[in-house]
């Protein structure tokens, strides 16, 4: 089967925009998720640019969370938006000696393009990818059940993340808790690779000079493991270390993004990202995944 371009669905939705404009309707109002076809579709039409950006279209409030809840602390940032209904919700962990820092920005980068975040420490800076799982899910909870944004939550559509030893909590939580959405393993550490038991869709991110968790013992390995018949992807970063995951980094926020939107919100206007497999990118060494997705 041939693929398009990955180009392709840009322009012919840019094609769609025109022909709206001339029929007198606007893209908003004609996009699927905004007429009550998909009710958790959020924010205007995506672009390329748009998921790159350091903020989204939303505005966002934060929320300081202590020690205590099953995890070390950490912040809850969310859409300050009350006009489009509930959120996805999503928690990230950092790895190994790695405190909230190392994560931080993944809070106001998820949080602008549409989701609840809470970005956490772990108990300890020593704590096993098994306890990092255990503080995710404590995490989510926290999230749902007693956060400022609480309200805003949808707690049928939760997804973690993590770095390294977060990144292995990531997926043994997604093996625990298969009622979640997403999960996305950032140069992920585990001492077990094979996660052939998760049917959470997984989206896999490596780095080519990772010496710390090298890519052929630990992410794809992750990859490989998963089910053939669910829905995954990986994404090996060219020239990059295992500390990438730690830095903002537009590659990392457009995959994750645009997986987040695909699974937690059910947002196909983002699979056009995902879809045909990208190539040609100079920052990317290698990119593996199921297509189309389901």
């Amino acid at each position: 089967m041939t693929r398009k371009p990955r180009w392709a669905p840009r322009v012919a939705g840019a094609l769609t925009a025109v022909l709206l404009a001339a029929s007198g309707t606007s893209p908003a109002s004609a996009s699927p998720g905004l007429t009550g076809d998909n009710p958790y579709a959020r924010g205007p039409a995506p672009t390329e640019a748009a998921i790159q950006a350091e903020r989204g279209p939303f505005a966002i409030g934060t929320e300081k969370v202590g020690a205590g809840q099953g995890f070390g602390g950490g912040t809850v940032s969310f859409p300050t938006d009350t006009g489009q209904g509930t959120f996805g919700a999503v928690a990230v962990a950092p790895g190994f000696l790695e405190s909230e820092d190392a994560i931080a920005w993944y809070g106001p980068r998820l949080a602008s393009q549409g989701f609840v975040v809470i970005t956490i420490a772990t108990n300890s800076v020593w704590d096993t990818p098994d306890a990092r799982s255990e503080e995710l899910l404590a995490a989510l909870r926290y999230v749902t059940d007693s956060s400022q944004a609480k309200d805003r939550v949808d707690r049928n559509r939760l997804a973690v993340m993590g770095h390294s030893m977060g990144g292995g909590g990531t997926l043994i939580a997604a093996r625990k808790a298969p009622t979640l959405k997403a999960a996305i393993p950032l140069t992920g550490w585990s001492p077990n690779t094979t996660f052939s038991d998760v049917t959470v869709p997984t989206f896999v991110v490596s780095a080519q000079n990772d010496f710390i968790a090298p890519d052929g013992m630990f992410s794809r390995p992750f990859y490989q493991s998963l089910p053939s018949s669910l829905d995954k992807a990986y994404l090996l970063l060219a020239g990059a270390g295992h500390l990438a995951p730690t830095k903002p980094n537009p590659t990392i926020a457009e995959y994750s993004i645009s997986w987040l939107k695909r699974f937690v919100d059910e947002d196909s206007r983002y699979e056009q990202f995902l879809c045909p497999l990208p190539t040609g990118d100079p920052a990317i060494a290698a990119y593996r995944g199921t297509c189309p997705l389901s």
